[in-house]
């Protein structure tokens, strides 16, 4: 846990949908960190807002919320199509940044970002929460350990029924262009635990599909076409040699959760949850050796949140803003950074491209 004696750095929130649902009672939960400022490009709202949790500021232009000296921190939680040029704002100012996935809309976009915190000195984070759960620090230990062996097989399974409904609202989710669909909203996260837990990806292959093509206008209920995917099958070789094989759906009723399936030469790690109303709490972590059947594997208190929330997804927020509070501390970032943000979104770019192509794709 980062120090509480130290200085309190004052942030500002920038997206106000998941900002206040995670990052507010985050940063408030979070001993070094006090809310300084809320920007919304409504004014009236970006004041009751202020008004509701208590915020000094309230600003309409993220110039403004820049221009402020309390702010030294930015978190920015708006949709995937205003990262780019907001986070530029940010970095241009030499404030921190910690940002939500997916980075950008491209790896070049997400190069230039990570190229303009280096020359400001600011220190710039991604939400990449799963590397903060406890099961996940554990299956992260045990791999490390050499538990499973060599491995001869990854799978992912990752289906959840968001978008299952058809009659749910089209809006930017539902739009390639301003980054929606699954391949963003979950296969980010993907992106980053494989590289973390396994290593680089050598190639890939990937098909995006649009399991519902139309969804009604909110506004007068005109059904609007869909272009963004909401269901992701890839093919993965690692560096090593390793196959892995992803399946994403937001589309699949009654779909069986998030799972993670390590299978070695010595050893066997799962790792899961089929809870669909919360995707951090409920994982659980299930281990073999030499073809033993499966047991469910103790948690170390080590590992355990020092303190849980009713949305699961406040407690590794408020890890990640540990490691962002520290990396500001000692002047450098600390993964999950944009350098993984970046990698990310390259894998992100590669998908697409080989989904374009009907052909596997090296990664560089």
């Amino acid at each position: 846990m980062v120090s509480s004696t130290q200085s309190t750095i004052g942030i500002a929130i920038v997206g106000t949908g998941f900002g206040q649902k995670v990052h507010i009672p985050g940063f408030q939960a979070h001993p070094r960190t006090q809310i300084v400022a809320v920007y919304h490009r409504d004014r009236a709202k970006a004041e009751a807002i202020a008004q509701q949790y208590q915020i000094p500021s309230a600003c309409e232009t993220i110039e403004a919320i820049v221009a402020l000296p309390l702010v030294q921190g930015v978190s920015l939680s708006t949709p995937p199509f205003l990262h780019y040029e907001q986070a530029k704002i940010v970095l241009k100012a030499g404030k921190h940044l910690l940002l939500e996935k997916p980075t950008t809309l491209s790896a070049r976009e997400a190069l230039e970002l990570q190229q303009l915190a280096a020359a400001n000195g600011a220190v710039a984070n991604l939400n990449f929460e799963f590397r903060c759960i406890p099961t996940w620090l554990r299956l992260a230990e045990l791999l490390a350990e050499g538990y499973v062996g060599k491995p001869r097989l990854i799978k992912v399974d990752w289906l959840v029924s968001s978008r299952a409904d058809a009659s749910r609202p089209w809006n930017w989710y539902a739009q390639k262009e301003q980054g929606g669909g699954a391949l963003g909203a979950i296969g980010s996260h993907a992106f980053d635990y494989i590289a973390w837990l396994f290593g680089n990806v050598k190639q890939l292959c990937a098909r995006l599909s649009v399991s519902v093509p139309e969804r009604p206008d909110p506004e007068n209920g005109q059904l609007k076409t869909v272009d963004a995917d909401d269901v992701c099958t890839i093919l993965l070789e690692l560096a090593d040699g390793t196959p892995c094989q992803l399946c994403l759906s937001a589309a699949t009723y009654q779909g069986r959760g998030h799972w993670v399936e390590v299978y070695g030469d010595h050893g066997t790690l799962v790792l899961g949850s089929s809870n669909q109303k919360d995707y951090v709490h409920g994982f659980k972590l299930w281990g073999s050796q030499q073809g033993e059947p499966l047991q469910e594997l103790e948690i170390p208190k080590r590992l355990e949140f020092p303190e849980t929330f009713q949305d699961g997804r406040i407690a590794p927020f408020v890890r990640i803003i540990d490691r962002w509070v520290q990396g500001i501390d000692e002047g450098r970032a600390i993964a999950p950074s944009l350098q993984e943000g970046l990698y990310s979104q390259r894998l992100m770019d590669l998908a697409h491209e080989s989904n374009q192509s009907g052909r596997w794709v090296m990664v560089e």
